[in-house]
């Protein structure tokens, strides 16, 4: 089965998400547990949860995708930024298992000018401060593009944040079409062997999900600029051969192009329309 959806809004609550993904064709979804510009979070109402958990059930949803705030940075230099990070990312697993069994994902972070080993170090500390054995969430790392002083632009990185975290039951991988593409992996010409490398690295067993984007800019350009499916540099059946190919079977797929909702409707109803032929 094909699980694919976009990112959507979480202010209106799960129920209306998920009202929403059912509008756009979608079975899966993602959402910022809050601000992505800042902090501030949302109270869960329980009411508004368990009509969604109805919803997901009827329409036979997969695993929702949480996205931690673009603010968070596990491995920032200042202190009380990551005493931010810490502390968002705890209270975001706790607010979690309000749908127990779903993914939490975030961006590694930037290691600004202290060097890739020390934010490697930095971002799993906090994974072992906040990761419990009592939660049910499993927290992804990204991979991204690898501009600037960005950790996980190589899954060389990845990997090495996850043999220092203690819980390695609790953490996975997301990987980002785009992202990798930037990175300088070329999905378009050998999606095989960049799964292939995944593998070696990391464990495709750890790969839990994937953004799906096309790209703006061209392999290796460490960018990071999404573009529409099928408007980009990756192109529309490179996007296909990555939803059909077999060692990504059941992940839920997340767009996060730059669309509204009739756009990611498209989306949506074309990459199924492909993935069934």
């Amino acid at each position: 089965m094909l699980y694919i959806g976009n990112h959507t809004t979480s202010s209106k609550g799960y129920a209306a998400m998920g009202r929403q993904m059912v509008k756009n064709g979608g079975n899966t979804f993602a959402f910022f547990t809050r601000n992505p510009r800042g902090g501030n979070a949302k109270e869960i109402d329980p009411e508004d949860v368990k009509k969604y958990l109805e919803i997901a059930g009827e329409q036979h949803f997969g695993k929702i995708v949480a996205h931690a705030p673009y603010t968070l940075n596990a491995c920032a230099a200042k202190e009380n930024l990551r005493v931010f990070a810490r502390e968002t990312m705890a209270d975001d697993l706790r607010r979690m298992e309000a749908t127990p069994g779903n993914y939490y994902n975030f961006h590694p972070g930037s290691h600004v000018g202290q060097g890739m080993e020390t934010g490697i170090e930095k971002i799993a500390e906090i994974l072992n401060d906040v990761l419990t054995d009592e939660q049910t969430t499993t927290v992804l790392l990204e991979t991204m593009a690898g501009k600037g002083s960005e950790v996980g632009g190589k899954f060389e990185e990845i990997q090495a944040i996850m043999d220092l975290v203690e819980k390695k039951d609790k953490i996975g991988v997301c990987l980002d079409t785009c992202h990798v593409w930037d990175g300088g992996y070329d999905i378009v010409n050998d999606l095989d062997g960049v799964l292939e490398e995944f593998d070696r690295c990391i464990g495709l067993s750890n790969l839990k999900a994937i953004h799906l984007n096309d790209s703006q800019n061209g392999l290796g350009s460490h960018k990071d600029r999404h573009a529409k499916i099928g408007e980009g540099q990756i192109g529309l059946d490179a996007l296909v051969r990555v939803v059909r190919h077999p060692a990504l079977e059941g992940r839920p797929f997340i767009l996060e192009t730059p669309n509204d909702d009739e756009g990611w409707a498209r989306e949506i109803a074309l990459l199924r329309k492909m993935y069934e032929e």
